[in-house]
This record gives structure tokens, sequence and C-alpha cells, in this order.
């Protein structure tokens, strides 16, 4: 069989495509003809009525969605049914369908509505009277549909759900049917069993924790919830806090050229003007006072303790006499701008020094 025939005829014409059992039933039953007639490939968008067993309870805020249509086009064809193949799957829900309408929308209820808003004089429809046999069939396919495109909001998934559980009878053999865990399906269910109080949190607080108190008697789950917040804002502090114990070790000195491990130095992580002033007017001191004797050592300061991994260290002596080990301090610890200012200095220093030797 050709593509053509397999699709059905498009806009541009081609083969028709073949008349399934139903679509034949129907057509002896009302005395409207299939045989050789293509299934639309447009209709106008007050000729479709909106499915009474849609799972979504509510559509929401279309008018994003009608300006997209306007702008860009429809990118996505809706999923129709007769109206008498409906009927005929669902005779207890004739009364439920819009008058004057020869379709159902069975997949695509937003853009349908959205289509209406936008003041569309048609929209693209993909007929398929072969959704289900009946209403349970009918629904299970609207809800993959909207589950797979993570359409609808929680409450609505769950009591689309509860439903089907009735008809599928255990969780195990519905999430079978749905391609899906049981713990998947019972986490989705346990929101059934808030109190309403919870159930209006939802989209407040999160869903995670919700479903999990949801087994819980009702008495039980607003101290569950609490204790569960609790707990999680306790390991997201630990988990900064390791963050930031993992980036000071990270941003900590590298070894030193004779493989001795850098340090923590008080004159460099004091942080303030005055400090690191203090610090070099003591150096200073201590080197006119020991001249002609090697590097001086600056004394301990007993309020720069340090902790890396959690193990308190004693400060240790700038390395003046390792410049490497000194440089690659700085490297890390100074502000770009400033040890540019420092580099120009030295630089000229030493650019003097070589005049006057020379």
């Amino acid at each position: 069989m050709s593509k053509a025939n397999q699709l059905g005829a498009g806009r541009f014409g081609g083969g028709v495509r073949p008349v399934s059992a139903r679509r034949q039933a129907v057509a002896a039953a009302t005395g409207v003809p299939t045989d050789g007639v293509a299934p639309p490939t447009e209709l106008p968008p007050h000729r479709i009525s909106l499915n009474p067993d849609n799972p979504r309870s509510s559509l929401g805020d279309l008018t994003d969605l009608a300006g997209s249509l306007q702008t860009h086009g429809q990118k996505q064809a809706i999923t129709v049914m007769n109206r008498d193949a409906y009927i005929q799957a669902n005779p207890e829900r004739e009364a439920d369908l819009e008058p004057d309408t020869t379709h159902v929308v069975i997949d695509g209820s937003s853009r349908l509505a959205a289509a209406r808003e936008a003041g569309l004089a048609a929209i693209k429809v993909m007929v398929s009277d072969d959704q289900g046999a009946n209403s349970e069939e009918l629904l299970e396919s609207a809800l993959v549909a909207n589950i797979h495109r993570q359409d609808l909001s929680e409450l609505d998934e769950a009591r689309a759900l509860q439903r089907l559980l009735a008809i599928h009878g255990s969780q195990t053999a519905l999430a079978k049917r749905l391609h899906r865990s049981q713990g998947w399906v019972s986490q989705r269910l346990a929101l059934l069993g808030l109190t309403p109080e919870l159930q209006a949190r939802i989209g407040e607080e999160p869903i995670d924790l919700l479903r999990a108190v949801g087994s819980k008697p009702p008495e039980q789950q607003e101290p569950a919830l609490a204790v569960l917040k609790q707990e999680r804002a306790r390991k997201e502090t630990e988990k900064r806090e390791r963050k930031r114990k993992t980036q000071t070790r990270a941003d900590a000195p590298a070894a030193r050229a004779d493989g001795t491990p850098g340090g923590y130095y008080d004159v460099i992580e004091d942080g303030s003007a005055e400090g690191l002033s203090s610090s070099v007017e003591r150096e200073a001191a201590d080197g006119q006072a020991s001249a002609g004797e090697g590097a001086p050592n600056l004394p301990a300061q007993s309020s720069a303790a340090a902790t890396a991994g959690g193990v308190e260290q004693q400060p240790k002596r700038f390395p003046y006499e390792d410049g490497v080990s000194a440089a690659q301090h700085l490297i890390h610890k100074m502000p770009s701008d400033e040890f540019d200012k420092m580099l120009d200095r030295l630089i000229k220093h030493r650019d003097g020094q070589a005049v006057s030797a020379g």
C-alpha cells in the first residue's frame, strides 16, 4: 500500500484512507456515507466540540498560545474523532457535547480553545476514530498524551489516574499499561489523600514532600511536612557549607617548589589595608634591627587562625625567601588590578637596580 493510501488524502489530493470497521458501523447506523470520503485535514474550530472527559480541569490562560497561533501559525495538528464515533463509544456523553459540531477533540483541547480565542477560520486536524472502544480507553488516550507533554496539573493527573485505576484494578496493572513504574503511579495518587488545606498549597510547597505525606493520617500530615522541610533545609545548609570548604581548599596556595604544601599566611589573609601596612612596618623594623641577616620573620598573630577541612592551623611566616611560592600565593589571593600594580612596581625596581649597577 502506498504512503498516500495509508495516510489518506491531503489538502492537494491523493488516495483515500481505508475506512475502519468503526466508521463502517457508524455509516450503517447513521446512513452517512464514508466509502471513498477522505477525512478532513482542516476544520472550523466551532465545528469541533471540546472533550467532556478532558483530564484537565482548567485550560488556564490561553492568551500566549492564541497569540502564537496568530503570529506563527499552527505547528501540530490536533487529534479529533467524528462526533458519531465518539457518541457510539460514549453514549452517556452525548448531551455534554457542544451543539452543531461534527467532531470531538481528543488531544489538543488547549490549541482548539486558543484557536477560537484567536479567531482562526480553520485549525489543522488529524481524524482518528480508533481512539478507543469506550470512554475508559478515550480517557487513557488523552491522559497518556498529556502525561508525555507534562501538560497536566498534579491534581488533574492524580484524578485521571484514579479513574484509570478503577478500570485496571491495581497500581501494578495501571503502571504497566502506562509504561511507568508502580512507584510513579503510587506517588501521584498520594496527592488525593492530602487534606483539602494541603491540596490547596500544591504549587507552593515542594511537590515531592507533599506526595510523601499524602499516605499519612490527616492529622499527621502538617507536622510531617514541617519535619521534612526542616530536614531538607538542614541538608541544604550542610551542602552549602561543604561546597564553601571545598572552595576554600581550592583557593589555597599551591605546593612550594621544594614539595612542602602551601600554608595559611596571616599577613595576606588579614584582608585590611591597615593590617597589611602594620605587618610591613613590623617587617621593616625587624630588618633594621637585624641588618645583614637573612629575610625577616613576621611575629605570630594570634587573631589569624584558619581552618582547612575543619582542622585549625596557626598562621605561617610569609615566604619572603622563596620567590616562587610568594608569587604563587599572590597570584591566587591578590585582586588582578592590584597584582598588576605590584608587578609594574617590581619591574621598575628591578630596572632601576640594573641602571645603578651599570
